[in-house]
């Protein structure tokens, strides 16, 4: 099922996501609705918040974005509970956009490198190394659940000039291909 994705504006954007348990009610119905979404968005990432639950699961795919003959140096992947446990390597500004912020994108820098911990969907425990672009995405979605959005690592001068495309969003005012729900 096609769930709709939170714009800029909703409240649960800006909240830190709760870990869950092994549990949870209908786990697996819900992934599959989460992959489904972010395909039928064509996105390359989601996170639960971005479908209004305030729970620490993203999902990742980016070997959609590679070359055919580089897809296997893509992810896709489940990320439950996950945690950040380091970040390294050298900044690198790339463009980002987001599926809860349609139609804006800037460059963000972020390091080359991370250590994450997570659960996969089966709750198997991850310690993984992770770099280039499979990094920036996860890092990206890992934000959603720490309640944090990329416009707000966006520099300074770059945001006043993207103030009035965001308050459009905020407001409703904005179309995507995919189904929004905004907070009027």
């Amino acid at each position: 099922m096609l769930l709709p994705i939170y714009a800029l504006g909703q409240p649960v954007l800006k909240k830190k996501a709760i870990d869950i348990s092994p549990d949870y009610k209908d786990l697996d119905q819900l992934l599959t609705n989460m992959w489904d979404t972010m395909y039928n968005a064509k996105g390359v990432g989601l996170a639960a918040p971005q479908i209004g639950l305030s729970i620490r699961i993203f999902l990742v795919d980016t070997e959609q974005m590679m070359e055919e003959d580089k897809k296997n140096e893509g992810i896709k992947k489940t990320f439950i509970n996950a945690e950040i446990l380091e970040e390294n390597g050298d900044f690198w500004d790339y463009e980002e956009g987001c599926l809860s912020i349609p139609k804006v994108t800037a460059d963000i820098s972020r390091q080359k490198q991370i250590k994450i911990r997570y659960l996969d969907e089966n709750f198997t425990e991850h310690t993984e190394v992770i770099d280039g672009i499979n990094a920036r995405v996860i890092q990206h979605e890992y934000d959603h659940i720490e309640g944090i959005l990329f416009t707000e690592k966006v520099k300074p001068l770059k945001k006043r000039f993207m103030k009035r495309k965001l308050e459009a969003i905020k407001k409703g005012n904005v179309h995507a291909d995919y189904r929004l729900k905004f907070y009027l």
